[in-house]
């Protein structure tokens, strides 16, 4: 990580106007906020590391201070948005218990709220993994694989256990995971399903996918 910027940091004159200024130790901060809006709004193949900078509000050597170049920045957002939905999931699992469905329903429950929460971030992951450089995608391929685990262990368990009765636990699996990722695609906060109601259809949804019979 680099060392803190001096007092204040804005961007270079080349940019024309006077950018916001920049607060001592949130230029990191400020390039990862900018990168999620201009990655949002023209994808990566259409963002470009000057834009990013624009928009942050630095200079272009301000940005390559904190990262090396733009395939770096997205790496960096991916990574970061994944460890944040492991730690959310793996955090509501710890008050869940051993049973099954209170376990299902806990890690469904913080998928949906993190899908809602980072909306913009889960999309992104889902849609520019594909552009991740090779070694990128070798190194955070542990996290992705990791975060799937969790419900493939507790499906397994509730199959093992006879409290799920699919046939196919891999598949249904799957079918879980699609239909929360595909909550920040469609969902808006201001509509007329709240957040808790969400949440409880869409545990109803994944308890059926698995076959759960009260």
């Amino acid at each position: 990580m680099g060392r803190p910027y001096a007092e204040t940091v804005s961007s270079a004159p080349e940019y024309g106007a006077a950018a916001p200024t920049i607060p001592r130790g949130a230029g990191r901060e400020a390039i990862s906020n900018a990168a999620r809006e201009i990655f949002a709004e023209r994808g990566y193949h259409g963002a470009s590391i000057r834009d990013i900078a624009r928009r942050a509000g630095l200079s272009l050597s301000a940005l390559y201070h904190w990262h090396s170049s733009k395939q770096d920045l997205l790496a960096a957002l991916i990574q970061e948005s994944t460890n944040d939905y492991f730690e959310a999931c793996e955090q509501a699992l710890r008050d869940a218990g051993d049973n099954p469905v209170n376990r299902l329903n806990a890690l469904v429950g913080a998928a949906v709220e993190w899908r809602v929460r980072r909306r913009i971030e889960s999309e992104i992951r889902a849609r520019e993994w594909r552009n991740l450089e090779p070694a990128h995608q070798a190194r955070l391929d542990s996290l992705r694989r990791a975060a799937t685990g969790l419900w493939k262990d507790i499906i397994s368990d509730g199959v093992a256990k006879g409290v799920f009765h699919c046939e196919h636990p891999d598949d249904a699996r799957r079918a879980a995971l699609a239909a929360c990722n595909a909550i920040s695609q469609w969902y808006d906060p201001a509509g007329e399903i709240g957040l808790p109601e969400l949440v409880d259809h869409y545990q109803t949804i994944c308890l059926r996918i698995v076959d759960y019979r009260p």
